[in-house]
């Protein structure tokens, strides 16, 4: 199964758009209309959650299979609080709004804590064109 697994600097943003760029690339040929775009959009939230709440970076992982791409961001800080969905303060802000987003167009999506820190997962299907190709 091909996989991207990249190491991210702490708090360093600039890895949010080299990031997307590496899932692009892995995704080429993967998906059905939209996916990938939707793919790169909920990664980039993980990614951006893990280097602003946590000081000691982490590691974007996803897995294309058959029928559904993978994605995982986990940090290494402590066992601190699960993140959740949140609705944004006030109507313009721009923050809080990962996790509803990845809630919202996720196949399905978590949490796994670890031994140290966590991982925020998330899972697409191929979509019903890519899954009859596959089959």
């Amino acid at each position: 199964m091909p996989q991207l697994r990249r190491r991210l600097g702490r708090a360093d943003l600039r890895a949010v758009p080299e990031a997307r760029r590496a899932l692009r690339e892995l995704l080429r040929h993967w998906g059905g209309p939209g996916q990938s775009e939707v793919a790169e959009l909920l990664a980039s939230e993980l990614v951006t959650n893990a280097l602003v709440h946590t000081d000691e970076g982490a590691v974007l992982t996803a897995t294309v299979g058959p029928r559904a791409l993978r994605v995982e961001v986990r940090d290494f800080v402590g066992r601190g609080r699960q993140p959740r969905p949140r609705a944004p303060q006030r109507e313009e802000s721009t923050n809080g709004r990962g996790l509803v987003l990845v809630e919202s167009l996720a196949d399905d999506w978590g949490v796994q804590p670890c031994e140290v820190g966590k991982s925020v997962w998330f899972e697409l299907g191929a979509g019903a064109e890519a899954e009859a190709e596959a089959a």
